[in-house]
């Protein structure tokens, strides 16, 4: 029967501590990109192109990336004939492809009016802020000032992007996607992770709660054999990455990799 949930206490040992070390800076390097999404943080060059390119990317990718990758490139050989994503979005040019009126799947349950809506609420936001970035630092703070220290950025997007069925908004959700362009976009010093928004803590980020992440975590007892992957769940392990990774969770995201990779 499996352990119940209120009565289960992770363990790791000190030779899996070091274990989880030394495969996290094993794959954490450029050779990662070859094949991962992340590879479009260098799509482009400028912090406006690179935001925007990486939010969509990351929104894309789920189910198989050789089926996500070439959605991810067409939008931005598309952007590319407009000078870049930024532009592409800024102008409307993406109207040209995606369009409210069209409800033909784009990339599995997502139609081309689903990317309307959300390349929509994305040329308003850099119609009034210079870049997405700016725009959602505005907003933390004004989290923060508002005496929300808890906040976690990844709510403040998915609250900003409810009207839109492909960023994920719901409570319990893990929102695997969202934290995984944070980490793309927050972790410093990385060879994958781009590290453009130094205003946000890399310890305030939780671990992309994928089925790998969830699998792996069980084997290594570090959360619940009958756990769910769930945003508690992503909570409990970051929590636990914390204590192996000292302020800088998401490493561990390179670990857990690692460790179905070296099997």
């Amino acid at each position: 029967m499996a352990a119940k949930s209120e009565n289960f206490k992770p363990t790791i040992t000190k030779s899996q501590k070091e274990k989880l070390i030394r495969l996290a800076d094993k794959y954490e390097t450029k050779d990662f990109l070859r094949e991962d999404p992340s590879q479009f943080l260098y799509y482009y060059n400028t912090p406006q192109d690179i935001e925007l390119c990486s939010f969509i990317a990351a929104l894309l990718s789920f189910g198989s990336r050789k089926q996500f990758i070439p959605k991810i490139q067409y939008i931005m050989s598309l952007a590319d004939n407009c000078g870049g994503i930024y532009n592409w979005l800024l102008t409307h040019a993406f109207e040209n492809e995606f369009k409210v009126s069209n409800n033909k799947k784009f990339y599995r349950f997502y139609s081309y009016r689903d990317f309307y809506y959300l390349f929509s609420k994305l040329s308003d936001i850099i119609q009034i802020e210079k870049s997405f970035g700016i725009f959602l630092h505005g907003k933390y703070v004004e989290e923060l000032n508002n005496g929300n220290s808890e906040i976690n950025l990844i709510d403040i997007i998915s609250d900003y992007f409810s009207s839109c069925s492909i960023v994920p908004s719901t409570k319990t959700s893990a929102k695997k996607r969202l934290c995984m362009f944070l980490r793309w976009m927050v972790r410093p010093g990385s060879p994958v992770d781009i590290g453009l928004w130094t205003w946000y803590s890399p310890d305030a980020l939780l671990i992309p709660l994928d089925v790998h992440v969830l699998e792996e975590a069980k084997k290594l007892k570090l959360i619940p054999p009958n756990a769910g992957g769930t945003r508690k769940t992503c909570e409990e392990i970051t929590k636990i990455a914390r204590t192996i990774f000292v302020n800088d969770p998401c490493k561990l995201d390179f670990a857990l990799f690692g460790l179905g990779v070296d099997k």
